[in-house]
């Protein structure tokens, strides 16, 4: 009994409610990969100083949420204009991913976090222009095989659920490229308060 109605519950997740299960996972795993990298940061720092920055997990839960219908409608475009799993499909599925969906979701996610924090427009196209080339590089090596998976052995409802564990790692990437000057601030002043306790 209770194995049915677990079974039915993931046949509406991934069926009448997918969308939604999408943008859910797309959203709290941008979070999750947040966290990961916060604590990273961290490591070789003493415990006690460490303050965990809800407000910049919120705002990658946010973007996630925001990213998340996109991905979704994406791949559902992406199987209905190229079917079928023949290796020339899957290659150009991967073609088609890496020139249309990686440079906007990079664009997407760079963006809406820097409005998300406040800097406006101005500053989000200059960490545009300084940070793009550097995730769509690492874009390169990663998605290309992970994408190849997907498309080749997976159906189209489960694609954005794969797609969102992969980037968990993926995440952790970009939060780390995102708030790198940020952690390195954070390292000095750590150092400076260490510095003045001796003397």
């Amino acid at each position: 009994m209770a194995l049915s109605k677990t079974r039915n519950a993931v046949k509406k997740l991934f069926g009448k409610y997918l969308l939604l299960t999408n943008t859910v996972t797309c959203g709290g795993l941008l979070a999750v990969g947040d966290a990961i990298t916060q604590k990273i940061e961290h490591l070789g720092h003493d415990s006690s100083t460490f303050k965990y920055d809800w407000p910049r997990t919120g705002r990658m839960f946010t973007v996630g949420l925001f990213m998340g219908p996109a991905t979704h409608f994406w791949y559902t475009f992406l199987d209905k204009m190229l079917v079928g799993t023949a290796g020339i499909t899957v290659l150009k599925k991967i073609c088609a991913d890496q020139a249309v969906a990686a440079p906007y979701f990079c664009t997407t996610f760079l963006v809406g976090m820097s409005l998300l924090e406040g800097k406006g427009w101005k500053v989000a196209v200059g960490e545009l222009k300084e940070k793009f080339l550097t995730i769509y590089m690492m874009d390169w090596l990663i998605w290309p095989p992970s994408q190849f998976i997907n498309f080749y052995f997976l159906p189209t409802r489960f694609r954005v659920v794969y797609v969102c564990f992969i980037t968990l790692i993926w995440d952790a990437l970009l939060s780390y490229i995102k708030h790198k000057d940020k952690s390195h601030q954070k390292e000095d002043a750590l150092k400076e308060k260490d510095v003045m306790k001796m003397s």
